[in-house]
């Protein structure tokens, strides 16, 4: 810590230990805020709260401290009640520099204003009590201690129900004795219901007489996320010449690590996104102690609302935020690939050599980060697409693959583990791509019941389980079948006279071919290249290429069926140059060198409970997170997950296929747009998705019982701490005349893919739809 002279506040931050605080500033002085009182903010005062982490644990205002014995995760946040002075504002600010140099300089900085917060500090604290936070689209827990109650919009659902009484339950037996009961009461009957005891604990938090819900039609604007808002990003210099601050804009995006120097300071802006402060190690030590207030300077001048969040970063302690931002991004402390461990967010672009398939079922972790379920040995059959149908190929063809064709891919592993791929052609048409995504969808409804794991595949873009399936022999041949080398000629094929490949890879499951213009001047000395005539295969060994990368070559040369010849760049014989056309200049520039960048995995929620579409991200994920009634969005950097809850409906899934396209499109870091999409179903979830979660509980989502059957258990005494208040005849938006709603027979109504449900039908609202009962049944 600094040596400077410090606010007395402050000296009871401790040293190498987790901690989280905050202080008012009263009468231009810092007082700390006792920590019962956390999460409540007066709109006339200003705050600084600070919070430190291992970068392990969740970032909470209930954190409790413990000792750590590496270097911490500090976040300083100002926060700016909306009728604060300017005098109470600017300490606060001045205040949050002095806390920052005590700590080294090292925490990021945070501007907040009242309203809008930023994410990471609403993630700090449970919501507020007020009416205004309510709508009848959800459920909402009041914790009384006396009592926990649990209030029901009239349009929850009733998964949502399930799981409120569920942590009610929790939150009651954390408090026992003191709690009396568990009370579920429904919108609308608050009054009449609730016993004289239990009315007084409850409007002590939400008086009934100021009572006033948001319909689940209704969302408030900053609930949203504009992807249009975010897709610009733009990098500006700050120099401190002549005693004056000079700023200059240097590039708009996508932006990459190495656009900044240490030796300035860089503004980053994201438009309504925020606005960033990165400050160089190197940077004058007037940049450094004015970048906020610089910050805020550039926002007037800017004419962004003065709400726009502004947050400082330091040289080598940026946080995950900040380097999502940009399209590259590489710790100077982070090892080139593969260590000991295996870290969440550090997702590994190569699997090493040594790589052993067998530790993944032991190590979720490792699955996530490699993207291996598995070592590729399990069953294959593959198809392809022709004239809107499937035709089987055969095994001797395994790997083989035709740029203007599309393939589908069905691997089965473990007991009944499936995965379909459905890869695409750069030169194939829009029937075949439209083909290729229905019939892998058919294919897992009529024969894996909806349980297969589907993934979009796009030529040049193959994640490397599917290199490993073919056992580092993938071969992409130019054209559609039919026009490319065949060791077994058919009678719809023609054998070339010369193919050339290019062979990238440096085992199996890296490892793949694709054919070249058949000339010299395709040549790279940094790879390897297999020569097919009708008599040998030439494989042709660049100055750059590594070992491994010519033996995986001389592997899919073998495979071919033909003699092999090692040739090395500079030691050509004229046989070679006379079977390839001739010498021709090619280039031999250094390899470029692969970067390792590590992008912490994001979790997002898309549901449209509420009657818009919505996406907003969950900081600090874990399994319980992945709601049943909604898709939820894993971006993974090399992949996008779709996880389509059971419950979730008809329109959010298809939105969220269209928001997943339109979330790489609108990254301000320049995402690759053929970045895999990968959609997996609720109870089928692959170990290179669930090692992102930490510990999976398979049985998460086993014998859940419904909100009615819970109700009528709760009736019959089998829980007598919980009392269930009834509800006047809810008729989730229908009628309630038998005439005015469509009829649908039981058995229609019980299936349990919501995509066989009737259009009109909700999965998660089935019982308020009128069953038409077969007229031949007795009861």
């Amino acid at each position: 810590m600094s040596t400077q002279p410090v606010d007395p506040a402050f000296r009871l931050i401790p040293q190498n230990s987790t901690f989280f605080y905050i202080w008012r500033i009263e009468k231009l002085q810092v007082i700390a805020v006792p920590k019962e009182s956390y999460g409540q903010f007066y709109s006339g005062d200003s705050y600084i709260v600070i919070c430190a982490t291992d970068g392990k644990e969740r970032a909470d205002s209930q954190l409790v401290p413990k000792e750590v014995r590496t270097g911490l995760d500090i976040h300083i946040h100002f926060w700016l009640g909306s009728e604060t002075s300017q005098d109470e504002a600017g300490i606060a600010a001045y205040k949050s520099v002095e806390l920052d140099d005590n700590l080294g300089g090292t925490p990021v900085q945070h501007r907040e204003t009242q309203g809008h917060e930023s994410q990471r500090f609403l993630s700090y604290f449970r919501n507020g009590m007020s009416w205004s936070q309510l709508n009848d689209g959800d459920v909402f827990i009041l914790d009384a201690c006396s009592h926990v109650f649990v209030w029901t919009g009239s349009f929850a659902n009733n998964m949502e129900k399930i799981q409120a009484i569920q942590v009610a339950q929790q939150l009651k037996s954390e408090h026992a004795p003191e709690c009396q009961a568990v009370v579920v009461v429904e919108d609308n009957n608050e009054s009449s219901e609730l016993s004289h005891a239990e009315r007084e604990a409850f409007e002590k938090y939400l008086p009934l007489s100021a009572k006033s819900v948001l319909s689940h039609t209704e969302v408030p604007n900053d609930s949203r996320i504009e992807m249009n808002q975010r897709t610009e990003v733009i990098l500006y210099r700050c120099t401190d010449e002549d005693q004056s601050l000079k700023v200059s804009k240097v590039k708009t995006g996508p932006l990459e690590q190495k656009d900044l120097n240490s030796n300035d300071s860089f503004i980053v802006d994201n438009n309504l996104g925020g606005i960033w402060v990165w400050v160089g190690k190197k940077a004058s030590a007037k940049e450094r102690t004015e970048s906020m207030r610089n910050a805020q300077g550039f926002i007037t001048k800017k004419g962004y609302p003065q709400h726009t969040r502004v947050t400082r970063v330091i040289d080598g302690g940026e946080p995950i935020e900040f380097k999502n931002l940009f399209k590259s991004w590489k710790d100077a402390n982070l090892a080139n690939g593969f260590g000991n461990a295996y870290h969440v967010g550090k997702i590994a672009k190569i699997i090493p050599q040594t790589f052993d398939p067998s530790v993944l079922h032991e190590n979720h972790g490792m699955a996530a980060e490699t993207q291996m379920v598995d070592g590729g040995n399990g069953h294959k059959q593959v198809y392809r697409v022709k004239d809107f149908d499937l035709v089987e190929v055969p095994e001797e063809d395994f790997g083989k693959f035709h740029s203007g064709d599309c393939y589908i891919v069905v691997y089965t592993y473990g007991a009944q583990n499936v995965i379909l791929y459905y890869w695409l052609g750069s030169k194939s048409s829009v029937d075949e791509r439209g083909t290729a995504a229905m019939k892998t969808v058919d294919l897992d409804n009529n024969k894996f019941a909806g349980h297969a794991v589907q993934v979009r595949v796009v030529e040049g873009k193959e994640p490397a389980h599917f290199m490993a399936i073919f056992g580092g022999k993938m071969v992409i041949l130019m054209g559609g079948f039919g026009s490319g080398f065949n060791n077994n000629q058919s009678n719809e094929e023609s054998l070339k006279n010369t193919s050339l490949l290019q062979v990238r890879g440096t085992n199996q499951y890296s490892t793949k071919a694709v054919e070249v213009h058949p000339s010299a001047s395709s040549l790279n000395s940094n790879d390897v290249f297999v020569l097919l005539t009708h008599e040998i295969a030439y494989v042709w060994a660049g100055k750059g290429s590594l070992g491994d990368e010519r033996e995986m070559a001389k592997e899919i040369a073998e495979h071919q069926g033909k003699g092999v010849l090692l040739v090395s760049e500079g030691q050509e014989k004229d046989d070679f140059w006379d079977a390839i056309g001739g010498k021709q200049e090619y280039s031999n520039d250094k390899r470029l060198q692969l970067s390792d960048d590590p992008h912490s995995p994001r979790l997002f929620q898309c549901s449209n409970a509420n009657g818009l579409f919505t996406i907003e991200e969950i900081p600090h994920f874990d399994q319980s997170d992945l709601i049943q009634d909604d898709v939820m969005l894993l971006d993974a950097w090399d992949a996008l997950f779709l996880w389509i809850g059971d419950l979730s409906n008809r329109e959010e899934r298809k939105l969220a296929q269209e928001a997943a396209q339109q979330y790489l499109t609108t990254d301000p870091s320049g995402r690759d747009i053929d970045t895999p999409i990968i959609v997996i179903k609720q109870g089928h979830e692959p170990i290179n998705f669930t090692g992102f979660f930490g510990v999976w509980d398979i049985t998460m989502w086993n014998k859940n019982k419904s909100y009615e059957e819970i109700k009528s258990a709760l009736k019959d005494g089998k829980s007598e701490s919980v009392k269930i208040i009834k509800a006047s005849a809810m008729n989730n938006g229908h009628s309630g005349d038998f005439g005015s709603v469509n009829k649908y027979p039981v058995d229609q109504l019980r299936v349990k893919d919501a995509n066989q449900l009737p259009e009109d039908v909700e999965p998660t609202r089935k019982e308020v739809i009128y069953y038409r009962f077969n007229e031949n049944a007795s009861y």
